[in-house]
Order: C-alpha cells, then sequence, then structure tokens
C-alpha cells in the first residue's frame, strides 16, 4: 500500500502552472492571429470594392472624391491596452461635464444668482 502521493501530491504544481501559461500564449497567439487574418479579408474585400466603384467612375466620367485621412493610431491588441488610472477617468468625467453647454447654463446659473442678491439686497420687505 503506497500513501505517498495521497495527500501531500507529486508536487506537479509547478508543471500545471507552466502547462497553463502555455496554453494561455497559445490562446493568444490563435486570437491574434484569426484577428490579422479577418483584416487581411476585409482588406482584399474593400480594395475589390474599391475596384468596382472604379470602373463604375470611369464608366460615367465621374471624379473621385479626395478623402481626408486622418492618422489615428491604432491600439495593437485591444485585449492588451493599458488600463486608465483612477485619475485619467476623473479627469474625462470632469472634462465631460464640462462641455460648452454645461458651461454656458453655469454661467447663466451664476448670472442670474448674483442679479438675485442684488435686487434682494435693494428690496426690502416691512
Amino acid at each position: 500500500m503506497n500513501i505517498l502521493g495521497a495527500v501531500g501530491g507529486d508536487g506537479d504544481d509547478g508543471d500545471d502552472k507552466e502547462k497553463e501559461e502555455e496554453a494561455e500564449r497559445e490562446r493568444l497567439e490563435a486570437i491574434r492571429e484569426a484577428e490579422e487574418r479577418r483584416k487581411e479579408k476585409h482588406r482584399k474585400m474593400e480594395e475589390e470594392r474599391e475596384k468596382m466603384r472604379q470602373e463604375i467612375r470611369d464608366k460615367y466620367n465621374i471624379k473621385k472624391k479626395e478623402e481626408i485621412v486622418d492618422p489615428v493610431q491604432e491600439e495593437p491588441n485591444p485585449l492588451m491596452r493599458k488600463k486608465k488610472t483612477p485619475e485619467e477617468l476623473a479627469r474625462e468625467a470632469e472634462e465631460a461635464d464640462e462641455d460648452e453647454f454645461t458651461k454656458l447654463k453655469n454661467t447663466i446659473e451664476t448670472q442670474v444668482n448674483e442679479l438675485k442678491s442684488q435686487i434682494e439686497s435693494k428690496c426690502v420687505m416691512q
């Protein structure tokens, strides 16, 4: 009767962690590859559409509209992006609260309150 591995375990915890880490790396790699294939597929489809559009433009002598492309940096992987700190989240919320309409509203409320206090100070109830 061998009781050695029954309670304490064999010490395979390190191997299990390594296997889990390897499986996670493979999963992330598979996701990345699938995303690249999807982007390539859509790029090719867009090229085909643009080719058809150009044929139509040529047929009807239509000039192509000039596209203004803003250089937007794309996150390499949305799952791997940096999380925002509570300070950044608070600042963004504050900026959202301080849009033009809110600023105008606050200005008007301040002016109304000032006028109200001036009128109240001049009027005396008897």
